[in-house]
């Protein structure tokens, strides 16, 4: 008898806390795209050598990642919320695999760009996937707020951005830079037997009956439009004036096609009528154009303007890493924002402030100092914009939601990559980088901005927003209906 009540309790308190299992497949699958990003900025400038390609031109293996991954996060996130992770999971792990092996063998830098554009889409599932899991498990434990959970994410996010450079660095030492693309394709055999063995799957019979509600050419039209908003990005020139008339076609289109449809792939009614989700996309487009244009064109001056190996330029960027990890270890199970925001903010101004002082033989502690100092920004932002997005999110489309702010993310990488183009010539050299300091500070001005006015943010971890956020999303859910018919 004390065994059976001993055994119904366990089985009881299991129903009330997180799955632990889902964790490794949930921190695989989401820091497959953070792992590409910050191993490749070390490796551009041995890539240039190798193909005779200079900045402008490697650039594209940046832009690449992010045009595909922009596009696919919100689509596979929408996916995921009408069919269950687990098989959109397993298709993006082995698109990785096979990512990885493109780059390896690749002949020249388009066969590169080729294996991004792959790595890219192979990425998408991963974050969506996660962030859909949190919610499902939020609603079968009843424990609405799970900033242990969300905390965990980010710091392991934080955590393969420390690995990522230095990894990069010994892999080039030991193998040359092919060697950083190969590395995918462990991940992805990883990816692949932890999201079969420990995903949950999706009755058949619920996706056969969401199998009309895909809404195709909505994510046509969205890809158009995203596609030639990223290539003027890359090289904003008046000759291509034709790409941002094509965007605003694309957009038009869009806008009309999910106002008519019963099933919108983005409910843009919803996202109309949730300012504060709004106002959180845009302050995750501008904290990205600052955080990407000092991870690739940092680490690019570091090598030709300072002249470090691309070893060293990786060790350089630990102290950056390593303070966003303590930072958000300390401050991760507090679901307040708002004052991460703005201490991100001011961490931000006082990095590219420091910026502005780096000559060619600066010392090397003024360099680390740099990088400390913007790790402060980094264990803030990147965490208060995910718990954000989690309490303002209508609750049934937090795969998609999740996705858009991924695509928010690496709408300013895509800029930052242009802005690196624009102020580096042949080279990464130290005028450029100063140029680069003061578009910094404007970019980190306005997002210091969009924080001060909005007073929505103070309501997420006041208290009642943690217990409140189910009731928030339900009544979005419950909005929806309304809208349609109307």
């Amino acid at each position: 008898m004390i065994e059976r009540l001993t055994r119904r309790k366990t089985k009881t308190a299991a129903r009330g806390s997180f799955d632990r299992k889902l964790l490794a497949p949930m921190m695989l699958g989401s820091i497959l795209n953070p792992v590409n990003s910050s191993i490749i900025s070390v490796s551009l400038v041995p890539i240039g050598a190798a193909f005779g390609a200079p900045p402008s031109q490697t650039a594209w293996l940046v832009s690449a990642l992010y045009v595909a991954t922009a596009i696919g996060q919100p689509v596979v996130g929408r996916l995921i919320d009408l069919y269950g992770p687990r098989h959109l999971f397993l298709a993006g792990a082995t698109l990785t695999g096979i990512a990885g092996l493109i780059g390896l063998l690749a002949p020249n830098l388009g066969a590169l760009i080729v294996s991004r554009v792959v790595l890219g889409f192979g990425t998408c599932a991963g974050y969506p996937a996660a962030m859909s899991l949190i919610r499902s498990e939020a609603r079968r434990t009843g424990q609405d707020s799970p900033a242990g959970i969300l905390a965990t994410l980010a710091v392991t996010g934080q955590t393969v951005a420390v690995i990522g450079p230095p990894l990069g660095g010994l892999l080039i030492g030991l193998g040359g830079w092919r060697t950083t693309f190969a590395v995918n394709i462990p991940l992805a055999v990883a990816g692949l037997l932890l999201g079969a063995r420990r995903l949950p799957k999706t009755p058949r019979e619920a996706r056969a009956a969401k199998e009309i509600r895909l809404d195709l050419p909505g994510m046509a039209l969205f890809a158009a439009m995203l596609v030639s908003l990223l290539l003027f990005l890359m090289e904003p020139r008046a000759d291509r004036w034709y790409l941002p008339v094509l965007m605003a076609v694309a957009a038009a289109g869009f806008a009309v096609r999910e106002l008519r449809v019963a099933e919108p792939f983005i409910d843009l009614r919803v996202f109309g009528g949730n300012a504060p989700l709004l106002l959180t996309y845009a302050r995750a487009l501008l904290v990205s154009v600052v955080s990407y244009v000092f991870l690739y064109g940092y680490t690019q001056w570091l090598q030709d303007g300072r002249g470090l190996t691309a070893s060293q330029a990786g060790l350089a960027q630990l102290p950056m890493f390593l303070t966003g990890i303590a930072v958000s270890t300390l401050t991760g199970r507090r679901t307040a924002v708002r004052g991460k925001l703005l201490v991100g903010a001011v961490g931000q101004i006082a990095g590219c402030s420091l910026l502005l002082l780096l000559q060619p033989h600066s010392a090397i502690g003024l360099l680390l100092t740099v990088a400390l100092v913007f790790g402060i920004p980094q264990g803030l932002i990147s965490l208060a914009l995910q718990n954000a997005v989690y309490h303002q999110a209508d609750p049934e489309r937090m795969g998609s939601s999740a996705g858009l702010l991924r695509t928010f993310l690496y709408l300013g990488a895509m800029v930052a990559s242009s802005a690196n183009g624009a102020f580096f010539g042949a080279r990464a050299d130290t005028g450029g980088l100063h140029g680069l300091a003061w578009f910094m500070l404007a970019v980190t001005g306005l997002f210091a901005a969009l924080t001060v006015v909005d007073r929505s943010l103070g309501r997420i971890g006041s208290g009642a927003s943690s217990s409140g956020a189910s009731s928030s999303g339900a009544s979005s859910s419950a909005r929806q209906p309304q809208q349609r018919k109307a």
